[in-house]
């Protein structure tokens, strides 16, 4: 970082701290009504976003990002909403214990490219309605809609008059300014690749990162197969399959095999089950073992294109054959696109582990989905699995971030706990952005066990 760059981040700490000492002092109220402000802003601006971030990133389908922007808006903002979050915000009468909801004070935020709008909206919510200020860093190629989106929530608040600086935005930003920021800041949030979040957990501050996603599809015997092939597409066509929660492989009986390809090409699939074919695919997106950038966020059909194969434009996903789990075929990788392999097993047991086999080489600690109406298979995929979140009959993509018909908080930040190298294990909220003491009273009258009770 430059001598310039760190007494810029010294200017914009400087005035998120004078912004924050003001703000931490108002009511409950006044500090929802800052939260809906900014999350309305988005939800009113959709359409105008979507279509910026997709022109800019040149990731995703505007439909998905309108879906994105006034769904999360909604979600998020419904979460918190009639929540306390400032001052005593809870007291257990049985351990007299008064827990205080007290601020950070300065939070940075070093934001994706994927979903450029969202975080924005996301962090900014939850950090206020800790009482906190904001710092953005946006992903240089999105950093146009960044700044719009941050200046239209800056708009809102300033109806209300709110201080000035709450949330700010860096509009040129480089490494220097994303490393320097979190270190600069009282915590960050980091939502990005694995480099960004270990240099974020290396920063000298506390840090929330996230963990890859690779999210695996178990199919039990006893669903509707047709229903479920058309919510596992869904989930992995969502915003051509940018996001995290992305389904990407789908593990399915073997018998059934045939039924599911049949499936998923009426509901718009390109079925990929030539061996030749296969490779074609698998050296176009992942050349040399690694992910091709130009794939993320990408059409079936302009994917289709670089593996030299004649995909329909209409094509909704390649639903492509594999010949192996985790190492064995890179397609057990998270994909990024609409992409999504298939893979067969005998015995439940068997789906259980080759997902637990594809996480173990990629994606620990983030999700799965398990369509299945047998409690005892349910439950015995977290004895096997390690994950931090099980959808059951949810779409994927669209749900394991939160939704309104589940209990997961809405966020745009899935931890992964430490199978993923992350330091919570749970969908990033406001709860996650404050500190909280706790006034503890002496419980009158408890009778205290002996020696010999404790020991028994």
């Amino acid at each position: 970082m430059t001598d310039a760059e760190k007494a810029y981040l010294d200017t914009l700490v400087a005035n998120a701290r004078a912004a924050q000492a003001e703000f931490e002092t108002y009511p409950q109220e006044k500090v929802d009504a800052a939260c809906r402000a900014v999350c309305k802003a988005v939800y009113d601006n959709a359409e105008m976003l979507a279509h910026m971030a997709v022109d800019e990133t040149r990731m995703g389908r505007y439909d998905s990002k309108i879906a994105k922007c006034r769904n999360k808006s909604k979600t998020v903002w419904l979460g918190m909403k009639g929540k306390k979050s400032r001052g005593i915000i809870e007291w257990d009468e049985e351990t007299q214990i008064a827990k205080v909801a007290k601020p950070i004070g300065v939070i940075g935020s070093v934001a994706p490219t994927t979903n450029p709008v969202i975080t924005l909206m996301h962090n900014s919510a939850c950090a206020m309605k800790a009482g906190n200020a904001l710092i953005i860093c946006p992903h240089p190629r999105a950093k146009g809609v960044g700044v719009k989106t941050v200046e239209l929530m800056n708009a809102a608040l300033d109806e209300l008059g709110m201080p000035k600086n709450l949330i700010q935005i860096i509009p040129e930003p480089s490494m220097g300014l994303s490393a320097g920021l979190m270190s600069a800041v009282d915590l960050c949030i980091c939502t990005g690749g694995p480099g960004m979040v270990k240099a974020a957990y290396s920063s000298g501050r506390p840090a929330i990162g996230v963990g890859q996603g690779n999210v695996q599809v178990m199919v039990d015997r006893d669903v509707d197969l047709k229903e479920v092939v058309e919510m596992v597409i869904t989930g992995r066509t969502f915003d051509n399959g940018v996001l995290c929660t992305c389904e990407q492989n789908m593990i399915v009986p073997r018998e059934k095999r045939a039924e599911v390809i049949e499936y998923a090409k009426e509901a718009g699939a390109f079925v990929i089950d030539d061996e030749a074919d296969a490779e074609a695919l698998r050296e176009a997106m992942f050349p040399g073992g690694v992910l091709n950038k130009n794939v993320v966020g990408a059409s079936p059909a302009a994917i289709g294109k670089m593996a030299g194969l004649d995909v329909p434009e209409d094509a909704r996903v390649l639903l492509c054959r594999t010949k192996g789990i985790a190492y064995d075929d890179v397609l057990a990788k998270e994909k990024l696109c609409p992409v999504l392999a298939l893979f067969e097993y005998d015995k439940w047991e068997d789906a259980v582990e080759i997902a637990r086999a594809n996480l173990n080489m990629e994606g620990a600690g983030h999700s799965c989905v398990i369509h299945s109406n047998t409690k005892e298979h349910i439950e015995y995929v977290p004895t096997r699995v390690n994950v931090s979140r099980y959808g059951v009959n949810q779409v994927g993509g669209t749900a394991l971030g939160g939704a309104m018909d589940n209990g997961l908080n809405p966020t745009t930040t899935l931890g992964c706990g430490t199978w993923g190298g992350n330091s919570i294990s749970e969908n990033i909220y406001y709860h996650n952005l404050m500190n909280v003491s706790r006034i503890s009273y002496r419980i009158k009258g408890k009778k205290l066990p002996t020696d010999e009770e404790i020991w028994a």
